[in-house]
């Protein structure tokens, strides 16, 4: 039986019938296809017993995080109003995931053995997005506590923190600790992929830094990559590694015990004092004395996914606005927590200059100098404003030339381009600001249209998984699917997944999909049903977050069903960071009911058959303590979890 309220909610009613609005309609329609959509998906790519229809081995460290991130949105799904048969299929896939890839060698102790953050948090989101929807879990807690502790020293088995310097020890590390020396046979399923690449030493022999890019496939090549590699870039913390702060925050999420939120913060301020030494910007590899360009000549440049292999600013600016995120959540909004990716995008934008209409910014740090140069994107900015809501931080998206129509809906259509479907940021903003009228109808049209192409992807030969041995062609500008290195295909599951759903984060929510490579999920509000005391929308109800302001948010709430009236319960923020301080109703006529007073992370809304309204809230911003508790699930009711014996 559902949990009793542990206290009575403020409420409201509406009773007032409306005429459904057609993004209401596009809403319920678009859900309810999602709900098909991830039938269909898990039954094309499982077994009966649930593991992935794959090969019987599968060499090296890559690939453990992609089966993680192709069936994770069914746990997101669940916790925005997806069924119960949805939760227990992510459930038990991520149980037969983690069992599978222990089997293939790259998982140990239900975490990967050793591979950088970039690749860990892509597949932590899996783990991350289970906090929204049934947070008393033991298994849980104690196994986001547990993955936690494979981080800050006190895990013996894997040392990969020196707890004096704050510093991570290398940037390939897991569950089996750091991993110093890179082998033959770790890279072996990556050459084919990073053939295109360019080399990732400027000083290689057999493969000059010149020719734009280095062919992995030729064994004296390849040899001379894993020799520089041991050299120079297996040692030591990376700017990536601040995706750590994402597993420690979810732990903290769950338990709320100091001594996480501690470790965030003292590793935040660790990478800002080496960002202030070195002019600002981040460097990208510090040896394990604490000293930056340690192992490379004393170059600040030059790190595992650093300033000039492979993304550049890419692989900086994400795992920096990560946890620079993750701190500003977990100190209740502190501004202090936010000045690293503040002073990255700042001195990184300067180091730009205008070509024609537009502002060029580098993208990568050679020897020779910056290097790379493309047009600057506000989209990381966005992110950061989304959750300051600092007219600073709005100035630093605005800054931006739009050189490009920031109001145009796309649908991804390349090979990777659906991996993490997080294609309208820019949109959204431009919505959000009342500059993107009828954003919501083509933007749920737009994902639709995107359903359609990816269920025929999956429906087609190439995407039977038993032929995934083979080449498989990939064309973006057509339904063929559009993708292959060799027989590779470990991408393949995100290639031909049906279940994403951007419109729906954007538009119920109040933000923008999360960053790809472990950045939490924040939101401005999420909801309940209040009836079956679960997390999403109850039956046939629609939400739209019509604007988002520091002191405000406003939501448009429809019940589109004409025979049941149903209670939803409006959460302040992803984690009830936020609270609510008055909510009132907005009338056609520009008139308003009276306030009520909440003062509250949650309020009750009771809409009648048929009825709907656009209620304006009042927010106090990051007022609580941020937990993944809900209105019936508290910590203090929560069982303990299970602790180790002591050896």
């Amino acid at each position: 039986m559902p949990n009793q309220p542990s206290d009575p909610r403020p409420q409201l009613s509406l009773t007032e019938a409306v005429t459904v609005p057609s993004w209401a309609i596009q809403e319920r329609e678009l859900m309810a296809r999602l709900e098909v959509a991830a039938r269909e998906f898990v039954a094309r790519y499982t077994r009966d017993d649930g593991t992935l229809i794959w090969r019987e081995e599968w060499p090296g460290m890559d690939g453990s995080d992609d089966p993680y991130e192709a069936f994770m949105y069914l746990a997101l799904f669940y916790s925005i109003g997806g069924s119960d048969e949805v939760y227990e299929m992510a459930r038990r896939l991520w149980d037969s995931i983690t069992w599978q890839w222990t089997q293939y060698g790259q998982i140990d102790r239900e975490f990967d053995r050793y591979y950088d953050w970039m690749h860990h948090g892509e597949a932590n989101l899996f783990h991350y997005f289970f906090g929204f929807t049934r947070p008393d879990s033991v298994v849980e807690r104690q196994r986001a506590r547990r993955f936690a502790g494979m981080y800050d020293g006190s895990d013996p088995i894997a040392d990969n923190y020196d707890p004096e310097l704050h510093l991570i020890k290398a940037p390939q590390a897991g569950s089996a600790g750091p991993r110093f020396v890179v082998t033959a046979e770790d890279l072996s399923t990556h050459r084919g992929v990073l053939d295109d690449y360019p080399a990732p030493f400027e000083d290689m022999v057999t493969s000059p830094y010149e020719l734009g890019t280095c062919n992995w496939s030729d064994d004296r090549v390849f040899a001379e990559v894993i020799e520089l590699m041991n050299q120079r870039t297996t040692r030591g913390d990376v700017p990536l590694n601040l995706n750590a702060t994402g597993q420690f925050t979810h732990a903290y999420l769950y338990s709320g015990e100091e001594d996480l939120k501690t470790w965030v913060l003292e590793y935040v301020a660790t990478w800002q004092a080496r960002a202030d030494a070195n002019g600002g910007l981040l460097p990208d590899n510090v040896g394990l004395s604490g000293a930056v360009g340690e192992y490379n000549d004393g170059k600040w440049w030059g790190g595992h996914y650093g300033w000039r292999w492979p993304h550049g600013w890419l692989t900086i600016i994400e795992p920096t606005l990560n946890a620079s995120l993750n701190a500003y959540l977990l100190t209740r909004g502190d501004e202090q927590a936010v000045r690293l990716v503040r002073q990255q995008i700042d001195t990184h934008f300067a180091l730009g200059h205008n070509e024609g209409d537009g502002w060029f910014v580098p993208h990568k740090r050679l020897d020779s100098g910056w290097a790379d140069y493309r047009p600057a994107n506000p989209f990381h900015a966005i992110h950061l404003w989304a959750r300051t809501m600092a007219d600073d931080d709005r100035e630093r998206v605005e800054r931006v030339p739009r050189t490009t129509d920031w109001t145009e809906v796309i649908v991804p259509r390349r090979p990777f381009s659906t991996k993490h479907f997080n294609a309208n940021t820019l949109a959204w903003y431009e919505y959000s600001q009342g500059r993107n009228p009828g954003y919501p109808d083509r933007l749920l049209a737009a994902n639709n249209e995107l359903i359609d192409q990816q269920l025929r992807r999956m429906r087609s030969s190439e995407g039977d998984p038993r032929r995934w041995g083979e080449v498989i062609h990939i064309d973006g500008h057509t339904d063929t699917v559009s993708m292959q290195t060799h027989g590779y295909a470990i991408h393949a599951w995100q290639e031909f997944c049906p279940v994403y759903f951007e419109s729906l984060i954007q538009l119920m929510w109040g933000a923008p999909m999360h960053i790809s490579h472990g950045g939490l999920q924040h939101a401005t509000v999420r909801y309940y049903d209040a009836d079956e005391q679960r997390p999403g929308l109850p039956p046939g109800v629609a939400a739209l977050v019509h604007g988002v302001s520091s002191k405000s948010t406003t939501i448009e709430l429809v019940n589109t069903e004409s025979e049941h009236g149903r209670t939803v319960v409006i959460q302040a923020g992803t984690f009830g960071e936020h609270r609510f301080t008055t909510a009132e109703i907005s009338r056609a006529d520009g008139s308003a009911s009276e306030p009520l007073s909440v003062d509250s992370e949650w309020l009750d809304v009771h809409l009648a058959p048929g009825a709907g309204a656009t209620l304006v809230i009042g927010m106090d911003r990051y007022a609580n303590d941020p937990s993944y508790q809900t209105p019936w699930s508290r910590r203090e009711n929560w069982d303990p979890v299970i602790r180790p014996r002591q050896q």
